[in-house]
């Protein structure tokens, strides 16, 4: 009996005696006898070349049918980017691979992932239909990342995003902030040389310019923290109270400039750096507070003794001046008449003769007889 079988155009088949591989079949009609027992395979040439139950291997002996195959061996340490047309298709991962060459033509691009960066030949357009294959780190514009392969630093990475395959290395990135930041010390106990234990707000501004030296740093930010602090107490310690709040504006001068003379070894630049507050014992306030009321007491003090003095000095020397010119003597008398006379409402004289000789009776002459 016979049994007849059709392969289209766009197909290929297999043909099988007794479960074992025998030969490629060509796009046309077929006739076997079922008696010796063969079974056919037919697949369509658009799809990969995969036969349910059976290895790849089993195959590739057929030099005819290696011919209309495009066949992939995926190492374990390798990925391989399939394109058909110069489209891309998919990833394939270790394994082996085998597609029809017929109606389609098939390149790849074989990616070893022990290199975590990516070949120059892929298009950036195909980068996000790599999906889990891939992982991806971003460097905003302020910002500048520190490579490491296995926690081994590689290169400083400038803005932008970064991708790298996903392996048997570690990939990993740090990232240093630019922009200018700020280190706030707060409320932080010193004690003077006169033993006064006070309080300090400081603060400091700097800039990262080396990210790979800052970056090697453990808790960057609070090792800067102890530096602070170190040279605060360093300049605190050998001031007395009183010089130290005359001088408080030389600590950040100080400071800043200890801080730039080690800023390479911490790959920054220091800004600037200030005092923002010195606060004292509330028992340490009330002495100052005293002291300063008792200053300000003697001076103005100071200040009315000399005004009274001067005050003296100068009636003295108008006294001398009218002693020894009497018209100066006469004018004075008048000038305090004229004052009187803006006080008092009204003079009533009675009596003959002329209203100034009137007036001067009032006054007498001046060693204060009556005229």
């Amino acid at each position: 009996m016979l049994k007849t079988v059709t392969i289209q155009t766009d197909e290929r088949g297999l043909l099988f005696r007794k479960g074992s591989y025998v030969k490629l079949l060509q796009p046309g009609t077929y006739r076997f006898w079922s008696w010796k027992k063969t079974t056919e395979v037919v697949l369509p040439v658009t799809k990969p070349f995969a036969v349910a139950g059976k290895d790849l291997r089993l195959f590739l002996h057929d030099e005819e049918l290696l011919r209309q195959l495009e066949v992939v061996h995926v190492q374990d340490h390798e990925i391989v980017l399939h394109y058909e047309d110069e489209k891309f298709v998919a990833v394939l991962p270790a394994g082996s691979y085998a597609f029809w060459n017929v109606l389609k033509r098939h390149t790849f691009i074989r990616v070893d992932i022990r290199n975590p960066e990516l070949p120059a030949g892929i298009d950036p357009a195909v980068v996000p239909k790599l999906g889990t294959y891939i992982q991806t780190f971003e460097v905003a514009n302020h910002e500048s990342g520190v490579l490491f392969y296995n926690h081994v630093r590689q290169r400083e990475l400038p803005p932008g995003k970064h991708v790298f395959w996903k392996g048997p290395v570690s990939v990993s990135v740090a990232k240093a902030d630019l922009r200018q930041q700020q280190l706030d010390m707060t409320g932080q106990e010193m004690m003077t040389e006169d033993k006064v234990t006070l309080r300090l707000n400081f603060v400091c501004q700097y800039k990262i310019v080396s990210p790979l030296r800052a970056l090697e740093f453990k808790s960057f930010e609070e090792q800067l923290y102890i530096r602070l602090q170190l040279l605060l107490r360093e300049y605190v310690g050998t001031l007395k109270l009183d010089d130290l709040l005359k001088m408080k504006q030389e600590i950040g001068a100080f400071v800043l400039s200890r801080l730039n003379g080690e800023s390479e070894e911490y790959g920054v630049h220091f800004v600037s750096a200030g005092v923002k507050d010195i606060i004292l014992p509330g028992d340490i306030k009330d002495i100052l507070n005293t002291v300063l009321l008792a200053e300000k007491k003697a001076l103005a003090n100071t200040i009315t003794r000399r005004e009274e003095t001067a005050s003296t000095r100068s009636l003295l020397n108008t006294a001398k001046l009218m002693d020894e010119n009497e018209t100066l003597f006469r004018l004075k008398e008048l000038e305090f008449l004229e004052k009187i006379c803006e006080k008092i409402g009204t003079i009533s004289l009675t009596g003959g003769g002329n209203l100034l000789e009137k007036l001067n009776l009032l006054l007498g002459d001046k060693n204060g007889r009556k005229a």
